[in-house]
């Protein structure tokens, strides 16, 4: 049998266990690993098991992971989260719509603390769908704001995804992360537009909330100063070049634990809490790229990456052309795949051939991270769809899904712009550390 075939059978039966529900990193593990030993034999296979096992566990930038995820948990169990949304609410709650955009800003704001769009999605969820019922919001545009509000987890940073990224492809994290901020905000902003659009056309959907006055904005943007100064010194560090990702990571979850402290919101319980759900975090982070550093090599040793790459950078449809082809394939994978997932078992066949057309990295990667969100909320799988289902689970699925779609729209939208103007992604690490 032929190494193509043995791939074939292989990427066949990846799919399959993935619809058997089976965890992604397992499923890139067991397929790897096994494929490994028919192509190569018993003791390659154990090689790369032992080999990139150690090497990921090893890998000192990774130690960015549990300690952003540290810094978001934290920052969740104190109220920050609630501080930011409260802020946010005061400020623009009396407009029309004003609930679901002040929960757009504050994902936005704890997506800046916590890297993880399922961590934004249940906290914000929790805070907002609540208010927003009390106000008559309508189910479909409140859970859409949260579940659209929480995507922002992996585009602004600090990002898994963009982590995840900068490993599997040996970029920069301090320079992906940088590449997020602006486009984050655009689709930020782009989010607020479909709330207003939503509201103008059915005004029932987002009624007006009570108009706050001035001494209690400002009140409120004393008590949330906390989560924004955080994110200014670890965000502002990176690019300033004071700290590495590594050593901004381990300031931010400093600053988050001693304020925590301050604040009294930690006891015995909920530091247990905070420390199992970091644990978990990670450990799932880490065996995913355990899995796919199996898996990579034994699709290497089918060739059948090599062989897409060439087939797509010959293709005479221009470098537009090929772009759209892969874009358009990660949406289509984004409907039945989880964000991760995909990234792990896609990019050692898109980003060679991203290299090969001249196109940058670093603006690829975000392009990328937009697309996982993209599919965060696509049916049928749409993972942060179920996330708040769970945090409202007297309102339909359908009613959810119905309630994405303007704000799916407007993530194609910023697709559109950053295809269109790669400066927009560019111009923060072009300008970091004296341009380097």
């Amino acid at each position: 049998m032929s190494v193509t075939a043995i791939g074939t059978i292989g990427i066949i039966a990846l799919f399959v266990l993935l619809a058997l529900r089976m965890p992604v990193a397992m499923t890139m593990l067991i397929i790897g690993f096994v494929g490994t030993i028919a192509i190569s034999g018993w003791e390659a296979a154990l090689s790369t098991l032992g080999g990139e096992a150690f090497e990921i566990t090893t890998t000192g930038t990774l130690i960015v992971v549990p300690l952003f995820v540290l810094m978001g948990n934290l920052a969740g169990v104190s109220g920050m989260s609630r501080d930011l949304y409260e802020a946010a609410y005061a400020w623009v709650g009396h407009r029309r719509g004003g609930l679901a955009s002040a929960t757009i800003v504050g994902c936005a704001g704890f997506a800046a603390m916590s890297g993880s769009s399922i961590a934004s999605a249940v906290t914000m969820g929790r805070v907002a769908i609540p208010e927003m019922k009390r106000y008559n919001y309508d189910d479909s545009l409140a859970t859409g704001a949260v579940a659209a509000g929480g995507t922002l987890g992996i585009l602004i940073p600090p990002s898994t995804g963009m982590i995840i990224f900068a490993i599997l492809t040996e970029q920069s994290i301090g320079r992906l992360f940088m590449a997020g901020v602006l486009p984050g905000l655009l689709l930020t902003a782009l989010f607020l537009i479909a709330i207003y659009i939503v509201t103008r056309r059915r005004p029932e959907a987002g009624p007006p909330g009570p108009k706050a006055d001035l001494a209690q904005r400002l009140a409120t943007l004393k008590q949330a100063s906390a989560i924004v100064g955080i994110v200014a010194v670890t965000i502002g560090g990176i690019y300033l070049g004071v700290f590495t990702p590594v050593e901004a990571a381990g300031v931010g979850a400093f600053l988050t634990l001693v304020i925590s402290f301050a604040r009294g919101a930690l006891d015995r319980q909920k530091l247990q809490f905070v420390i199992l759900q970091t644990l978990q975090t990670t450990a799932t982070v880490f065996m995913i790229l355990i899995g796919a550093f199996v898996f990579i090599p034994f699709m290497a040793l089918t060739q059948i990456p090599s062989n897409l790459v060439t087939f797509l950078v010959g293709l005479d449809v221009g470098q537009l052309g090929v772009l759209i082809i892969i874009l358009v394939t990660y949406i289509a994978l984004g409907t039945f795949l989880e964000g991760l997932a995909m990234l792990v078992l896609t990019l050692h066949i898109t980003f060679p051939v991203i290299v090969a057309m001249g196109l940058d990295p670093i603006w690829f990667g975000v392009v990328v991270v937009i697309v996982l969100e993209m599919g965060l909320i696509s049916p049928p799988v749409g993972v942060n769809v179920f996330v708040v289902k769970s945090v409202a689970p007297d309102v339909p699925m359908g009613t959810i899904f119905r309630g994405i779609w303007p704000f799916w729209l407007a993530m194609g939208v910023c697709l559109v712009f950053l295809v269109a103007f790669p400066q927009i992604a560019l111009w923060l690490p072009n300008t970091m550390f004296g341009g380097g």
